[in-house]
């Protein structure tokens, strides 16, 4: 596949590109995004779904600086695809012809199970693991849903229920009652599921979320993993149906989107009353995504391999300049952990953050030396986007950011108290990192000691006099339930 890869998706209400780049096998990052709001259904739905010359016109001329972006990153592949405007359109093969002909753009219109299924598998790998979930992505002339358990993606279902084609439909002539009449009725073949999870891919979700990260002061500014309770979501949801403009504002919804977030959260409204989902998780990545995804796993089923991360992967392949010590340090975190967890009363599932914030210790390396754990955790924090919990990032950044030093102060401590374990707990994960370090100051190449514990005590057994060890651990604040002793 590919180093560089542009996905374009034309949307009823927006287009979009992104441009991805691996730096191995299955680890990719986005290197760059372009969105334009062209509207290219705008007033279709009331000329029988016929593309309209203005609509079409900003359409191609946002696709032909879409390449030229894409040129100057050098993307040797670009895939496009085209969702319910086009597939609605009977007008469709004017534009695509053009297109084609004009700027040498090959434009894939796809179905809606398709478009569907393209969010799910985005979903299904990169957010973390999911049992019974429900995906929902409300577009501007369709809305798709799909099934996910675990990796495995079902029941792809495409609805003629959009923003823009409710807006024209029904708002514009004040016809609200008429528009749940038509989208209950569309809603009927949902009858026969029940996901416990509601995962929202597209704008209006996204939009709504990122009003509620807001409105609630929520401590992360990442809308990707973001989790709400139905209770909170759908307060906010009757909220929003019922303000005007003004007060719109002060949810903090967009301008951009005052003309179209209130058919999307009817829509939302609606599924929510029809399903008894009680958790409600939002996606960052949706049709572009999995488009991307299905090229890059085609011969594997469209699933990224068991326990493979791709933003661990990545963050490894572009910071780590050590990898035989980032390996020995989460192994040797790993060992201190099954050491001492039943002593420390340490819920056994936090041996993975521990982990992975071992791997990751020294990527702010790369950065600044004697700014590293400032680094480490700003990456790790935003960069780390993808198969991970909210909790799971915020609990790995802070262990790297606190690793060999001071444990989390109080501030950082109720800054994220929403998403941190316990103080005990958070201090004897910092304690077990900072202690991992220490013991492997001088660098092996293969670990040169040996641990046994008991009693409160690690003793640490070795032929090297593990100098640097030893004045290193004198500096590490105090931890009173455990005990630390070298003998070389």
């Amino acid at each position: 596949m590919a180093k560089r890869v542009a996905v374009i998706d034309i949307g009823s209400n927006s287009i979009r590109m992104v441009v991805f780049e691996k730096t191995s096998r299955f680890a990719f990052h986005l290197l760059h995004e372009a969105k334009s709001k062209v509207r290219i259904s705008q007033n279709a739905y009331q000329n029988g779904g016929n593309l309209q010359p203005a609509a079409m016109e900003r359409t191609f001329y946002a696709l032909s600086d879409f390449l030229t972006v894409a040129a100057s990153f050098k993307a040797t592949k670009i895939l496009c695809v085209a969702t319910s405007a086009l597939r609605d359109a009977p007008n469709k093969a004017e534009f695509i012809q053009r297109v084609k002909k004009e700027l040498h753009l090959n434009i894939k219109v796809i179905d809606g199970t398709k478009e569907a299924t393209f969010g799910a598998v985005a979903c299904a790998n990169l957010l973390p693991e999911q049992e019974n979930a429900l995906t929902i992505d409300i577009g501007g002339g369709s809305t798709e849903f799909a099934l996910i358990n675990q990796k495995n993606v079902s029941s792809p279902i495409s609805l003629d229920l959009g923003t823009v084609r409710l807006k024209e439909l029904f708002f514009d002539t004040d016809k609200i009652d008429d528009a749940v009449a038509y989208i209950d009725a569309k809603l009927d073949v949902l009858d026969t599921l029940n996901p416990t999870t509601l995962i929202g891919i597209g704008g209006t979700f996204r939009a709504i979320a990122n009003a509620l990260i807001l409105h609630t002061k929520y401590p992360l500014n990442k809308i990707h993993g973001y989790e709400c309770s139905y209770k909170l979501f759908s307060q906010f949801i009757e909220d929003i149906l019922a303000a005007d403009e003004t007060k719109l504002k002060k949810l903090y919804i967009k301008s951009d989107r005052f003309d179209v977030i209130k058919p999307g959260a009817l829509i939302l409204q609606r599924v929510l009353k029809k399903l008894s989902v009680s958790n409600l998780l939002s996606s960052g990545v949706g049709v572009r995504e999995g488009v991307y995804l299905s090229d890059l796993l085609r011969n594997s089923q469209c699933k990224l391999p068991q326990n493979y991360n791709t933003s661990v992967r990545y963050l490894l392949d572009s910071y780590v300049i050590e990898q035989n010590y980032a390996n020995n340090l989460n192994r040797l975190s790993k060992t201190l952990f099954d050491l001492t967890r039943h002593h420390l009363e340490i819920d056994p599932s936090y041996r993975s953050a521990l982990a992975t914030a071992a791997k990751l210790y020294s990527i702010g390396t790369s950065i600044h030396f004697y700014s590293k754990n400032k680094h480490s955790y700003y990456l790790i924090q935003s960069a780390m986007e993808y198969g991970f919990t909210h909790r799971d990032i915020v609990l790995i950044a802070t262990l790297t950011r606190y690793a060999k030093g001071k444990f989390p102060t109080p501030s950082h401590r109720e800054r994220y108290a929403s998403l941190l374990p316990d103080e005990k707990t958070l201090k004897a994960l910092c304690y077990l990192l900072s202690l991992a370090v220490v013991l492997l100051s001088h660098k092996p190449r293969n670990q040169d000691f040996q641990l046994t514990f008991n009693a409160g005590e690690i003793k640490v057994e070795t032929t090297n006099k593990l100098y640097l060890a030893k004045e290193a651990l004198a500096k590490l604040p105090k931890f009173k339930p455990l005990r630390v002793t070298i003998d070389s």
